[in-house]
């Protein structure tokens, strides 16, 4: 019969289960990327304080060297749809790799601040690439039944990159004495860690180098019979390939390679659609929360916790990022793309209303602020609080929505612009902190509160739930 797999009994809970575990794999292959945004978003924030004592930097300086990398990243998810059009998936992936391998080398051996900064320009180009590529690639292979929750490995690989990075950190930290400016086999602490990025982008690159190609890309090239064997590994057993290879063959007929003009539409010159992207993107970056995973050792620091238990404390928020992913992995598929994104909202807005209220409380002692005892707690709490939302709602279901909301005729491009968007609204967040703290660190997390308020507004009225559909129904 066609699209039987497997020799043995067709639905076998064997089968299934091996069948299964081969679309894990490749999922999770694929979602090193994540991974890769992850552990690279993560481990600038164990090595601020060495940059800057290192190079004799200001805090506009330091925010700049940190946020510019962002500015990579919206170039690179900005031509990664083009690229994955013409390359293919799988070997855009491989050239992501190698650009964040190259820049990691770059970045622990840099001369001055600004080869610092350009190594880190290209290690973002190469992040923001990935950053397309892992959503667009996972939904076009995963299954309609089990989408949702093999588009979360995405999220789920950035919040396990997080807290890997944070405890690499914090190993090297502790193996030269707590200070990351003390030395280690002739170079600095901090330096160390920015090298240790070349491990995971070489699994990048391997994994990317076995893994299948996309199979409406192939069908989109022309590589129908390749799609066939593709879609043989990851669809159920029983399905009928010839029938899904025509229904992909559909889509795509009147269809040719995405651009951006495809996107164009009579709403501020672009499609309904490509404007919800861009702005759900938007509201994941506003709500502030790389801000806690670039500068929450900086900011503990600031109210008198020091440089060792500041990234401890940096570390115990990925393990609740990596638990609200957790989470949402369980529901996504269960209650739907726009309940968890509303309880995310409400969460979330509630927790740093708290952490405002908080911080402005802060006493000014010299360079730093100390909080009150009770302040210091509910700064803390709602710190991890806010983590927890936003894991379990914004920081899954945004990657989830973003690649499979678009028609199959422009999704690639789309989400790049949406992509890129977000890396733009994170480069404007990032390098605008410093300077908001300096002013009025409390009035920082005003801000963050309101765009969390303004998020759950904006999904009651323009978000569409996407749960079950097949990515040939999306308009």
């Amino acid at each position: 019969m066609v699209g039987t797999t497997s020799s043995g009994p067709a639905g076998s809970p064997d089968t299934r289960r091996e069948h299964l575990g081969h679309v894990v794999f490749i999922t999770a292959a694929a979602a090193i990327g994540g991974f890769l945004f992850g552990y690279d978003s993560a481990v600038i924030n164990g090595a601020v304080t060495g940059i800057q004592r290192h190079f004799e930097v200001g805090p506009v300086v330091t925010g700049f060297v940190v946020a510019i990398a962002l500015l990579g990243s919206a170039v690179g998810a900005w031509i990664a749809g083009g690229l994955a059009d013409r390359w293919g998936r799988t070997r855009t992936m491989q050239v992501a790799a190698v650009l964040f391998a190259v820049s990691s080398v770059g970045q622990a051996l840099p001369f001055g601040i600004w080869d610092l900064a350009f190594w880190r320009v290209l290690a973002g180009a190469g992040i923001g690439m990935a950053s397309v590529l892992g959503p667009a690639y996972i939904a076009e292979v995963a299954p309609p039944a089990y989408r949702g929750r093999l588009g979360s490995f995405q999220q789920l690989a950035i919040v396990l990159g997080i807290a890997v990075s944070q405890l690499v950190n914090y190993a090297i930290a502790q193996t030269v004495g707590g200070d990351v400016n003390n030395e280690l086999l002739g170079i600095q602490a901090w330096q160390w860690m920015l090298g240790a990025c070349l491990v995971p982008a070489l699994l990048y690159l391997l994994f990317a180098s076995v893994i299948p190609e996309s199979p409406r890309f192939l069908v989109a090239a022309g590589r129908s019979p390749q799609a066939r064997q593709v879609l043989a590994e990851v669809e159920a057993e029983g399905t009928d390939l010839d029938a899904r290879v025509a229904e992909i063959e559909q889509s795509l007929r009147l269809e040719h390679r995405p651009r951006l003009r495809d996107l164009r539409g009579s709403a501020f010159g672009l499609l309904p659609i490509v404007w919800i992207g861009i702005t759900l993107s938007v509201f994941q970056q506003f709500v502030g929360i790389n801000v806690i995973f670039y500068y929450s050792s900086a900011l503990w620091q600031s109210v008198g916790i020091n440089q060792s238990d500041s990234l401890l404390i940096s570390f115990s928020t990925s393990i609740i990022n990596i638990v609200g992913t957790f989470i949402a992995i369980a529901l996504v598929d269960r209650i739907g793309r726009r309940p968890l994104l509303m309880i995310g909202s409400l969460g979330m807005a509630v927790a740093l209303a708290a952490a405002a209220w908080a911080f402005s409380a802060g006493v000014p002692r010299g360079e730093t602020v100390t909080l009150p005892e009770l302040q210091g707690t509910v700064a803390l709490v709602a710190a991890h609080v806010f983590v927890l939302f936003f894991a379990l709602s914004w920081g899954v279901v945004v990657w989830v929505l973003l690649g499979e909301m678009f028609p199959n005729r422009i999704r690639a491009a789309a989400l790049s612009v949406a992509a890129a968007a977000q890396w733009v609204a994170n480069w404007l967040i990032t390098v605008s902190f410093p300077s908001l703290a300096e002013w009025s660190l409390a009035g920082a997390y005003v801000g963050y509160a309101v765009f969390a308020a303004l998020s759950l507004v904006f999904v009651l009225v323009k978000v569409r739930e996407t749960k079950g559909r097949r990515l040939e129904e999306m308009g």
